[in-house]
């Protein structure tokens, strides 16, 4: 008895562990990473136009664009916050937001300004960018929104 009482509290310990120490969704004042120039957006967007007309795949990129559309989200699996925007140099790319792992845009609609730090993936409509979060696991460098003077990772 007196081991199976130590082996609950083991656990127990060792969940609690885990769990408030493993970062989380959360929007953080946006003030922690510093804006980037609008001068780098127009580079970073000359970018992503040449890694379409490449067709290249995994290009880290930040960059930022004015929501041209929301759509529902993608709820098959992870789920996904999605919306399409539209970058200064006339592209659009639709960003994929894990609403698993950071919290959603709430309140997002066409016309707002939102600032992307993630990867950029081909494919025929213009890309996607994806991995605007943290990433659980520390194995891939996490990536951001940036809304409404938040963060959101």
């Amino acid at each position: 008895m007196n081991r199976l009482l130590w082996l609950v509290a083991a656990i127990a310990v060792a969940y609690t562990f885990f769990h408030f120490t493993q970062p989380g969704p959360h929007a953080v004042p946006a003030a922690e990473v510093q804006a980037i120039p609008a001068a780098s957006h127009a580079a970073a967007n000359r970018r992503i136009a040449q890694a379409f007309s490449q067709r290249e795949h995994a290009v880290a990129i930040q960059s930022a664009g004015v929501v041209s559309k929301v759509m529902p989200d993608d709820n098959d699996g992870s789920r996904h916050q999605r919306f399409i925007l539209e970058l200064d140099n006339g592209m659009t790319v639709l960003v994929a937001h894990n609403i698993d792992l950071a919290p959603r845009l709430d309140g997002l609609r066409a016309g707002d300004a939102v600032e992307f730090n993630g990867v950029y993936e081909w494919n025929a409509k213009g890309g996607v960018v994806h991995w605007t979060h943290h990433d659980p696991r520390g194995q891939h460098a996490g990536g951001w929104l940036r809304y409404q003077g938040r963060l959101y990772q």
